[in-house]
């Protein structure tokens, strides 16, 4: 089938390319000319056949806004909206209305796999109309990791983006668990190599998994991580998270500490956040801040 993406940065281009891999025909615009295929979202969207399917795969915020309202006017009845990035639940719902308005169909999904999703495939959270998301299904199915699992249609417009919210707050409070046992580890003289005690858990542990694999590739990279300093941003869902916990009267004790954690990384040097730098760093990209000024 025929895809539009709008967005080709370090997700938006392993993703154009995995589609292309799978036989579909993706027509990518992004800002930046040198990578994109077409160069407004007019010329995208014409050169699409209806009923056309756009995915919206820039940042949270302002500039998803712009970009639906931009695809409002020139999108037909019919069409479908996919917004990957990773907006809040809540926006997800007035998209949809907004849409709706012209006869769009509008698909939330949330998207996980950072800079090994072209190769390993990406896990998908996706909430809309059966409909709706039956136009996309095609898509979903090449971006989703070989096998049984790795997708799910989460519910209602807004189910794909929740789930994916709670999926990052899930993994705030393991990166917290794994940093916390790193820093206790080095703080010890009896423990003498710290990096091959985390290397030993990868077999046979129940915490053995792949944020595990990705904090000894951390390791082997900075044994100590002496390069990097003990600063961890916070994307957004986390404080989500903990926001809809508050609303729902779900008690998220560990969630809720891990995120305070990051705000105090970025008071005084904390080792702890070393390996959280490390671990977002393995697995998405994210930047880090070295030592070395």
């Amino acid at each position: 089938m025929e895809l539009g993406l709008i967005g080709l940065g370090k997700m938006g281009g392993n993703m154009r390319e995995r589609i292309r891999r799978a036989g579909h025909t993706v027509v990518g615009f992004d800002h930046n000319a040198e990578i994109a295929d077409v160069h407004s979202l007019s010329e995208l969207v014409g050169s699409l056949s209806g009923p056309r399917v756009v995915w919206v795969m820039v940042p949270a915020g302002a500039a998803t806004q712009a970009t639906i309202d931009e695809l409002a006017t020139l999108l037909s009845p019919g069409d479908v909206v996919v917004d990957g990035g990773n907006s809040r639940w809540t926006d997800d719902e007035a998209h949809a209305a907004q849409l709706a308005e012209r006869g769009i169909g509008f698909v939330d999904c949330g998207v996980s796999g950072g800079v090994w999703g072209l190769e390993n495939g990406y896990a998908l959270m996706y909430g809309g109309d059966a409909a709706d998301v039956a136009k996309v299904q095609p898509i979903f199915d090449a971006l989703k990791p070989e096998g049984e699992f790795g997708a799910v249609h989460a519910g209602k417009v807004g189910a794909g983006h929740f789930a994916k919210m709670v999926h990052n707050g899930i993994e705030y409070a393991m990166m917290q668990a794994f940093a916390e046992g790193w820093e206790l580890l080095e703080a010890v003289d009896s423990v003498t190599d710290v990096r091959e005690v985390f290397r030993s858990w990868q077999e046979g542990t129940v915490i053995r998994s792949w944020l595990l694999d990705l904090a000894v590739r951390a390791l082997d990279d900075d044994e100590h991580l002496a390069s990097l300093r003990g600063f961890a941003q916070d994307s957004g869902e986390g404080r989500w998270t903990v926001e809809a916990a508050i609303d729902h009267a779900v008690p998220l004790p560990a969630i809720t500490a891990s995120l305070f954690a990051r705000f105090g990384s970025r008071q005084d040097e904390a080792p702890q956040m070393k390996m959280i730098a490390a671990l977002r760093n393995q697995f998405g990209g994210h930047a880090v801040e070295s030592t070395q000024k």
